[in-house]
């Protein structure tokens, strides 16, 4: 068990606004151009939508909106990051996707009091490579367990 500790974690970097977040390679089951998105009335502002995803209808989440940081229109490097979460599936629209890399463990360090304009609820931690920092999100703690619930019935 010991070992496990000094494994890096390979992530995929995506970026909101200025600053570079990154997920967690084994939760992403893909990284989508933007594709039509088909309003769901009465959901939360930050539900977009669904997409139908090789015959998956997945329910589509603006992060920019989740996470309170003003809108942008998307453009061609805005990207759609299809999670699993428990039995979920969900889109995250994300500014753009940048790379996958490995972090090494020793580089994560516990979430600061203040991470730019993210509440530090949904942050497992940072990590400080070279001149770039970070953001770790916690998938689990981005939508809560309503949430969840409420994007399990815009599956339909």
């Amino acid at each position: 068990m010991e070992n496990d500790i000094m494994l890096d974690k390979k992530v995929i970097v995506f970026q909101l606004k200025d600053e570079e977040y990154a997920v967690e390679v084994s939760k992403v089951g893909g990284i989508e151009r933007l594709l039509p998105i088909t309003r769901v009335p009465q959901t939360a502002p930050f539900v977009k939508g669904v997409i139908n995803l090789r015959g998956v209808v997945t329910p589509i989440i603006d992060l920019r909106v989740r996470f309170g940081i003003e809108e942008q229109e998307y453009n061609e490097s805005t990207r759609i990051i299809i999670l699993n979460l428990d039995d979920l599936e969900v889109g995250l629209i994300v500014d753009a996707a940048n790379d996958v890399i490995d972090i090494p463990k020793d580089a994560i360090e516990p979430p600061p009091e203040v991470v730019g304009a993210v509440d530090v609820d949904y942050i497992e931690g940072v990590a400080k490579l070279d001149k770039r920092l970070l953001i770790l999100l916690d998938l689990q703690k981005v939508l809560s367990n309503d949430e969840m619930n409420e994007l399990k019935h815009v599956e339909g």
